[in-house]
């Protein structure tokens, strides 16, 4: 049972940073966000990813734009911002310096 509260813990901290990753290279709808998460094997539902999608658009990681859709009304596409690159690498360099001392004990 306290294994699993600390694996969703990190999985919650760890979601955000992967979404960043997603949104970095190009603009990404929600669908494809999510549809690469699971690929990724990253366990994910529409009900979080909402929620920290307007959560990291807040905090001036992400910005939106709209794109017209074949299929509909416009869609909102979500990428990085200047600010969100930057938490990328600097993440990165966490998570590898947690990653070192995981190994070390």
């Amino acid at each position: 049972m306290y294994a699993e509260q600390l694996a969703t813990q990190l999985r919650k901290g760890f979601l955000a940073y992967c979404v960043l990753k997603v949104c970095s290279h190009e603009p990404q709808y929600t669908s494809d966000i999510i549809a690469r998460l699971r690929e990724a094997e990253m366990v994910v539902v529409e009900g979080t990813i909402y929620p920290l999608l307007s959560r990291l658009q807040k905090d001036g990681l992400l910005r939106h734009e709209w794109q017209e859709s074949e299929q509909g009304p416009p869609r909102k596409y979500y990428k990085t911002t200047d600010y969100g690159d930057e938490v990328i690498r600097s993440t990165a360099t966490k998570i590898t310096e947690l990653n070192a001392t995981l190994k070390k004990l």
